[in-house]
């Protein structure tokens, strides 16, 4: 178990699934006490490792999350007598619910001592001293929300840029500058910050030029992880594209939704369903917040309304589907086809039962729908060559319509 007083002198690894949310997350870490660092090792390696480790019929993301948190035990930078891991749980009914225990299992030869954390709001794990209270929990959502615009506008900047590596400039600057209010408290001006971002974004010289732009959807580790998906952004960006993917806060209104369809669906009201639409009236309201900011500021494509979103989704499937992404994958497919992203990548680990369903299995009928969109299926897993994967997407674009 990891107590309280683990906290002055114990280093806290964190997988890498959102390089820049995550980064922002270890700065709230460390104005509540806690020193954390965020894994960046991403080579073979890290695959092989987690093979070791885990049956390679498991859920991909886990093979990958074990095996990066085993490589940097064995990598000596560390002093395993003082580290913690932690991990994000949301509680869902698959494979990913399983990753903790996993995991512990993986360390039991080796790391028995390694102290396992669980980052959730389900109320997993919930005798361990890793506590969310409540100036801790808006402090992450303020820094999901910080992450989802910074991940935005370099997407929308970087393919675009005229002098190389400006975009990473900027980037790499308000990184550091929220990293730095988070660790001093100072987050909650959000408007003021959101204009100073927006505008230094907007500063970039940019060309004119039209590119195609390829929506990214599917489970939510592949779809944001640099490891999972072989660094899929970037590549869109070296074959002169656009890549368009939706935010983190939709998985996260998408969670505190599933929870309410699922009370109306059976039946029942409980303190768990009323605090996740209190939860989820507060996040939307942020949402708006920064759609209206980013409508004035008139520079940016702004994020999908999550409403619209559940507009969408009700066209094609029910939101009764809360497996895995559930109905969220179909959702920002239809979402983005709406809005002129006609090119889509749905990323999924090999085997993920939801991602067949409501990814690959709703592909039909939202090209029914729309008949010029282009949607592939990539499968990701420890036997998919890179080659194979970008060949595939290669192909996509070979049709793709701007």
């Amino acid at each position: 178990m990891f107590t309280e007083e683990m906290k002055k002198e114990y280093t806290i690894l964190i997988p890498d699934m959102l390089p820049i949310h995550f980064q922002l997350f270890t700065a709230i870490f460390a104005h509540w006490g806690y020193n954390s660092e965020l894994l960046r090792e991403d080579g073979r390696e890290v695959v092989d490792e987690g093979l070791k480790n885990v049956h390679n019929d498991t859920c991909y993301p886990a093979l990958l999350v074990i095996g990066q948190f085993l490589n940097a035990l064995k990598s000596g930078k560390y002093d395993v007598n003082k580290t913690a891991l932690l991990l994000t749980q949301t509680g869902g009914g698959c494979r990913a619910s399983n990753y903790i225990a996993l995991l512990r299992k993986a360390l039991q030869k080796e790391f028995p001592q390694v102290p396992v954390l669980s980052l959730n709001f389900s109320g997993l794990e919930s005798d361990s001293s890793f506590k969310i209270n409540p100036p801790m929990f808006l402090a992450l959502l303020n820094a999901i929300i910080y992450g989802d615009l910074l991940m935005s506008l370099y997407n929308q900047c970087k393919p675009y840029e005229i002098i190389d590596g400006k975009t990473d400039k900027k980037l790499e600057y308000w990184e550091k500058v929220l990293a730095h209010n988070f660790k001093n408290g100072r987050f909650l001006s959000r408007k003021n910050i959101y204009k100073a971002i927006l505008d230094d974004f907007a500063s970039v010289e940019r060309s004119k030029e039209k590119k195609i732009r390829v929506g990214i959807v599917g489970e939510i580790y592949v779809k944001y992880s640099p490891l999972a998906n072989n660094h899929l952004e970037e590549f869109l960006i070296s074959e002169n594209c656009e890549p368009v993917v939706p935010s983190l806060l939709e998985f996260v209104m998408y969670c505190t939704v599933c929870a309410l369809m699922n009370g109306k669906i059976y039946g029942y009201k409980d303190k768990k369903t009323i605090a996740n639409e209190i939860a989820y009236q507060v996040v939307y309201r942020k949402q708006k917040e920064l759609i209206k900011q980013m409508k004035s500021h008139g520079e940016f494509d702004a994020p999908h309304d999550f409403e619209e979103l559940r507009k969408a989704a009700d066209k094609y499937i029910s939101q009764g589907v809360t497996m895995g992404e559930g109905w969220l994958i179909t959702a920002e497919m239809a979402t983005l086809a709406e809005h002129g992203v006609k090119n889509i990548v749905c990323a999924q680990p090999f085997g993920c039962l939801p991602n067949h369903i409501v990814g690959k299995g709703m592909v039909r009928s939202i090209k029914n729908a729309y008949p010029d969109v282009n949607i592939v299926p990539i499968d990701y897993d420890p036997g998919a060559t890179k080659v194979n994967q970008e060949n595939r997407i290669k192909l996509m674009l070979s049709n793709a319509v701007l």
